[in-house]
């Protein structure tokens, strides 16, 4: 099913709010919606936490706000995970670990151009969670390949839910921590990442794509058989746009890029408006059409958003919520612009 583009809108799930009623209304302001992932409201709604909901050798501190892994618990743990592989429910996110995700699931969405799901990528959450020696388990040879399949497993099932609800639903697949594979210091390079990540998406049912906000090689990620690329355009504008080629062949195989160019951060979001960032975001696209890009069909292929989530600001979820209305005027006069 198609993932809509024409400048329409979306978001990041990670918001600030504490109020789960209002981060869906805020969530459902935009075009294409999704169900919020709200951390401040509650640690089993962090994103990691959600991520490793039944995943063996977990040891889960609410108290604390803990994650962490034990290999011990994972061997022991992990007979009943295998014997769960067929129970849809045993994969999906139970009420527990959100709420918003079940209020979500009940509302009507079948209007709308798309609605969107989530989950913490493998990589990302095997970087964070570490075992009893303070080790990644993403090093781990026996726990990798396990994880990449239980990760898809996740996926898969929370976008078959989706479906029943839109039948344009998609998945971002989130991947905040990817930058640091081309450090030399991950211990675990590109070259093994690219591997697994491609075997994994073949794991994956479409439509499926990746939003982050970090800064890798680009190039990586804009050769994977993706549907939707989303990221922090706001912040990495110039490097991104020296990807010319590879963006032209990742739009060209029918790729989505969702622009996320609204800042959401309290400082950076008073210094700008939207002529500003108008300004900002068309010279991107000016490099781009110079290297050789269709811009048109470019923007029939491209979706905006914020740049970033943010948990951190002194008004709390205000500015969040400026951000995305922000992101929808702007949506609104660069459509009439373009006659999208």
């Amino acid at each position: 099913m198609p993932i809509p583009g024409n400048l329409l809108t979306t978001a990041m799930a990670v918001m600030p709010h504490t109020d789960p009623n209002k981060a869906l209304e805020t969530a459902l302001s935009l075009d294409v919606p999704f169900w919020p992932q709200l951390p401040n409201y509650s640690y089993y709604e962090d994103m990691y936490v959600q991520a490793s909901e039944h995943f063996p050798g977990i040891l889960l501190d609410m108290e604390n706000r803990t994650l962490r892994f034990s290999m011990e618990k994972f061997t022991e743990e992990l007979e009943e995970t295998l014997s769960n592989f067929n129970d849809p429910s045993y994969f999906d996110i139970s009420k527990t670990y959100s709420s918003v995700y079940h209020q979500f699931l009940d509302m009507d969405l079948a209007d709308r151009p798309a609605i969107r799901g989530q989950l913490e990528g493998p990589i990302s959450f095997g970087f964070n969670i570490q075992d009893q020696n303070e080790r990644p388990i993403l090093f781990d040879d026996t726990v990798r390949p396990f994880m990449f399949e239980f990760m898809a497993k996740r996926i898969n099932i929370q976008l078959d839910r989706l479906k029943r609800l839109n039948n344009n639903a998609f998945m971002f697949v989130d991947k905040p921590g990817l930058q640091y594979l081309f450090s030399a210091m991950s211990g675990y390079n590109d070259i093994k990442a690219k591997e697994d990540m491609e075997l994994f998406f073949t794991m994956v049912e479409r439509p499926r794509g990746v939003h982050l906000c970090g800064n890798p090689d680009w190039d990586f990620l804009l050769d994977m058989d993706l549907d939707i690329l989303s990221l922090d355009i706001y912040t990495n504008a110039e490097i991104f746009a020296s990807y010319a080629s590879s963006i032209k062949r990742f739009l060209n195989n029918g790729g989505i890029i969702v622009w996320g160019i609204i800042p959401t951060g309290f400082e950076a979001f008073e210094t700008e408006n939207l002529d500003s960032l108008t300004k900002r975001l068309e010279n991107v696209w000016h490099i781009l059409g110079k290297k050789g890009i269709d811009i048109p069909h470019m923007l029939t292929k491209s979706m905006l958003s914020p740049a970033t989530c943010c948990l951190i600001n002194p008004d709390k979820e205000k500015t969040v919520e400026k951000a995305f209305a922000s992101v929808q005027r702007l949506s609104g006069q660069l459509r009439e612009k373009y006659d999208l």
